[in-house]
Protein backbone atom coordinates (compact mmCIF):
# COMPACT_ATOMS: atom_id res chain seq x y z
CA UNK A 1 0.00 0.00 0.00
CA UNK A 2 2.98 2.89 1.16
CA UNK A 3 6.62 2.12 0.34
CA UNK A 4 8.84 4.25 3.21
CA UNK A 5 10.44 6.20 0.18
CA UNK A 6 7.29 7.79 -0.75
CA UNK A 7 7.73 11.49 -0.39
CA UNK A 8 4.52 11.71 1.93
CA UNK A 9 6.27 9.38 4.55
CA UNK A 10 9.36 10.30 3.94
CA UNK A 11 11.32 13.71 5.51
CA UNK A 12 14.84 15.50 5.84
CA UNK A 13 16.55 15.44 9.26
CA UNK A 14 18.81 17.75 7.80
CA UNK A 15 18.64 21.49 9.20
CA UNK A 16 18.43 24.49 7.12
CA UNK A 17 21.28 26.43 7.47
CA UNK A 18 21.23 30.38 9.11
CA UNK A 19 21.17 32.78 6.11
CA UNK A 20 23.30 35.26 8.27
CA UNK A 21 25.96 35.01 10.70
CA UNK A 22 24.54 34.77 14.01
CA UNK A 23 26.79 37.21 15.89
CA UNK A 24 26.12 39.87 13.73
CA UNK A 25 22.75 40.30 14.71
CA UNK A 26 22.05 43.65 16.52
CA UNK A 27 20.55 42.92 19.79
CA UNK A 28 20.12 39.03 19.61
CA UNK A 29 23.02 36.78 21.13
CA UNK A 30 24.70 34.74 18.47
CA UNK A 31 23.87 32.45 21.29
CA UNK A 32 20.26 33.03 21.78
CA UNK A 33 20.29 32.11 17.70
CA UNK A 34 22.40 29.10 17.86
CA UNK A 35 20.33 27.59 20.88
CA UNK A 36 16.93 28.60 19.05
CA UNK A 37 17.99 27.02 15.49
CA UNK A 38 19.78 23.98 17.03
CA UNK A 39 17.29 22.70 19.74
CA UNK A 40 13.89 24.71 19.17
CA UNK A 41 13.97 24.66 15.26
CA UNK A 42 16.28 21.43 14.88
CA UNK A 43 14.15 19.29 17.36
CA UNK A 44 10.91 19.94 15.11
CA UNK A 45 13.04 18.97 11.72
CA UNK A 46 14.43 15.32 13.29
CA UNK A 47 10.76 14.70 14.71
CA UNK A 48 9.09 15.32 11.87
CA UNK A 49 11.54 12.80 10.15
CA UNK A 50 10.65 10.27 13.05
CA UNK A 51 7.05 11.05 12.88
CA UNK A 52 6.37 10.29 8.67
CA UNK A 53 8.42 7.11 9.80
CA UNK A 54 6.24 5.96 12.14
CA UNK A 55 3.02 6.94 9.76
CA UNK A 56 4.26 5.48 7.76
CA UNK A 57 4.65 1.71 9.64
CA UNK A 58 1.08 2.36 10.98
CA UNK A 59 -0.63 2.78 7.60
CA UNK A 60 0.78 -0.15 6.70
CA UNK A 61 -0.28 -1.62 9.82
CA UNK A 62 -4.22 -3.03 9.37
CA UNK A 63 -4.37 -3.21 13.08
CA UNK A 64 -3.48 0.26 14.24
CA UNK A 65 -6.27 1.77 16.39
CA UNK A 66 -7.72 5.39 14.03
CA UNK A 67 -7.19 7.10 17.12
CA UNK A 68 -3.75 5.94 17.37
CA UNK A 69 -3.38 7.15 14.10
CA UNK A 70 -4.84 10.24 14.11
CA UNK A 71 -2.26 11.02 16.96
CA UNK A 72 0.17 10.79 14.71
CA UNK A 73 -1.44 13.20 12.37
CA UNK A 74 -1.62 15.60 15.08
CA UNK A 75 1.93 15.20 15.79
CA UNK A 76 3.00 15.42 11.84
CA UNK A 77 0.76 18.64 11.58
CA UNK A 78 2.38 20.48 14.67
CA UNK A 79 5.94 19.19 13.41
CA UNK A 80 5.39 20.81 9.88
CA UNK A 81 4.30 24.08 11.13
CA UNK A 82 7.09 24.60 13.57
CA UNK A 83 9.54 23.45 11.06
CA UNK A 84 8.22 25.96 8.35
CA UNK A 85 7.36 28.91 10.81
CA UNK A 86 11.11 28.78 12.26
CA UNK A 87 12.44 28.60 8.86
CA UNK A 88 10.47 31.67 7.43
CA UNK A 89 11.86 33.00 10.81
CA UNK A 90 15.11 32.78 10.48
CA UNK A 91 15.31 33.35 6.51
CA UNK A 92 13.56 37.18 7.72
CA UNK A 93 16.00 37.79 10.22
CA UNK A 94 19.87 39.29 8.66
CA UNK A 95 18.50 42.50 7.60
CA UNK A 96 19.44 45.96 8.83
CA UNK A 97 15.59 46.33 9.75
CA UNK A 98 14.97 49.68 7.60
CA UNK A 99 11.97 49.21 5.64
CA UNK A 100 12.72 51.17 2.04
CA UNK A 101 10.07 52.74 -0.29
CA UNK A 102 8.59 49.56 -1.39
CA UNK A 103 8.17 47.82 1.92
CA UNK A 104 6.33 50.83 2.96
CA UNK A 105 4.17 51.57 0.22
CA UNK A 106 3.34 48.21 -0.18
CA UNK A 107 1.87 48.12 3.85
CA UNK A 108 0.64 51.46 3.07
CA UNK A 109 -1.31 50.35 0.65
CA UNK A 110 -3.03 47.88 3.14
CA UNK A 111 -2.49 49.42 6.19
CA UNK A 112 -3.07 53.04 5.53
CA UNK A 113 0.19 53.89 6.58
CA UNK A 114 3.36 52.14 7.47
CA UNK A 115 3.31 52.86 10.81
CA UNK A 116 -0.18 51.58 11.75
CA UNK A 117 0.80 48.42 10.31
CA UNK A 118 4.17 48.45 12.94
CA UNK A 119 1.87 49.18 15.60
CA UNK A 120 -0.42 46.43 14.91
CA UNK A 121 2.22 43.81 14.45
CA UNK A 122 4.22 45.11 17.69
CA UNK A 123 0.60 44.97 19.49
CA UNK A 124 0.43 41.50 18.52
CA UNK A 125 3.48 40.47 19.55
CA UNK A 126 3.20 42.09 23.33
CA UNK A 127 0.08 40.11 23.59
CA UNK A 128 1.66 36.89 23.13
CA UNK A 129 4.67 37.73 25.84
CA UNK A 130 5.08 35.10 28.44
CA UNK A 131 3.10 32.63 26.59
CA UNK A 132 3.43 31.15 23.16
CA UNK A 133 2.70 31.51 19.32
CA UNK A 134 3.38 33.70 16.43
CA UNK A 135 2.99 37.01 14.74
CA UNK A 136 2.50 36.54 10.56
CA UNK A 137 1.90 38.99 8.16
CA UNK A 138 0.24 37.76 5.51
CA UNK A 139 -0.73 37.72 1.99
CA UNK A 140 -4.31 36.07 1.98
CA UNK A 141 -4.88 34.75 -1.72
CA UNK A 142 -8.36 34.04 -1.26
CA UNK A 143 -9.29 37.66 -0.27
CA UNK A 144 -5.95 39.65 -1.59
CA UNK A 145 -5.29 41.35 1.46
CA UNK A 146 -2.37 41.59 3.31
CA UNK A 147 -2.82 41.42 6.61
CA UNK A 148 -1.26 40.56 10.37
CA UNK A 149 -2.65 37.42 11.64
CA UNK A 150 -2.46 36.18 15.40
CA UNK A 151 -1.06 32.46 15.86
CA UNK A 152 -1.36 30.31 18.67
CA UNK A 153 0.75 27.69 18.07
CA UNK A 154 1.99 25.89 15.25
CA UNK A 155 -1.38 23.91 14.15
CA UNK A 156 -3.27 26.94 13.01
CA UNK A 157 -3.53 29.19 10.48
CA UNK A 158 -6.07 31.06 7.93
CA UNK A 159 -6.63 29.62 4.92
CA UNK A 160 -4.84 30.41 1.86
CA UNK A 161 -2.57 32.68 2.90
CA UNK A 162 1.38 33.21 2.52
CA UNK A 163 3.86 34.55 5.43
CA UNK A 164 5.28 37.50 4.33
CA UNK A 165 7.34 38.26 8.07
CA UNK A 166 7.23 36.23 10.76
CA UNK A 167 8.06 36.78 14.36
CA UNK A 168 8.59 33.77 16.90
CA UNK A 169 6.98 34.46 20.04
CA UNK A 170 7.52 31.59 22.05
CA UNK A 171 9.49 32.11 25.28
CA UNK A 172 11.89 29.78 23.86
CA UNK A 173 12.96 32.90 21.33
CA UNK A 174 13.80 35.46 23.41
CA UNK A 175 13.87 34.19 27.05
CA UNK A 176 17.92 33.92 26.93
CA UNK A 177 18.38 37.39 26.25
CA UNK A 178 15.58 39.60 27.92
CA UNK A 179 14.10 37.01 30.23
CA UNK A 180 10.18 38.54 30.50
CA UNK A 181 11.33 41.85 28.69
CA UNK A 182 9.06 40.60 25.71
CA UNK A 183 9.41 44.41 24.51
CA UNK A 184 12.74 44.38 24.54
CA UNK A 185 12.98 41.42 21.88
CA UNK A 186 10.31 42.95 20.01
CA UNK A 187 12.62 46.13 19.75
CA UNK A 188 15.76 44.14 18.83
CA UNK A 189 13.30 41.28 15.76
CA UNK A 190 12.43 44.91 13.76
CA UNK A 191 15.96 45.76 14.25
CA UNK A 192 17.03 43.05 12.17
CA UNK A 193 14.49 42.33 9.41
CA UNK A 194 15.26 41.49 6.15
CA UNK A 195 12.86 43.37 4.32
CA UNK A 196 14.14 42.10 1.05
CA UNK A 197 13.15 38.40 2.11
CA UNK A 198 9.43 40.11 2.93
CA UNK A 199 9.41 41.78 -0.63
CA UNK A 200 10.63 38.81 -2.07
CA UNK A 201 7.91 36.45 -0.63
CA UNK A 202 5.33 39.55 -1.53
CA UNK A 203 6.04 39.02 -5.08
CA UNK A 204 6.07 35.24 -4.55
CA UNK A 205 2.63 35.46 -3.09
CA UNK A 206 1.11 37.34 -5.47
CA UNK A 207 2.41 35.10 -8.91
CA UNK A 208 0.52 32.45 -6.96
CA UNK A 209 -2.31 34.02 -6.03
CA UNK A 210 -2.41 34.89 -10.03
CA UNK A 211 -1.79 31.33 -10.86
CA UNK A 212 -4.37 30.16 -8.27
CA UNK A 213 -7.03 32.26 -9.41
CA UNK A 214 -6.56 32.13 -13.73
Amino acid sequence: MTTPASPAFTASATLKPLGFDPAKLNGLSERLIHSHWENNYGGSVKALAVVKKQLAEALENKDTPPYVYNDLKREHLMRTGSVVLHELYFDNLGGDGKADAAARSALSSAFGAYDTWETEFRRIGLGLGGGSGWVVLGYNAHTGQVENYWLWDHLHGPPETLPLLVMDMYEHSYQMDFGAATAKYVDAFFQNISWEAVLARLERAKKLATGLQS
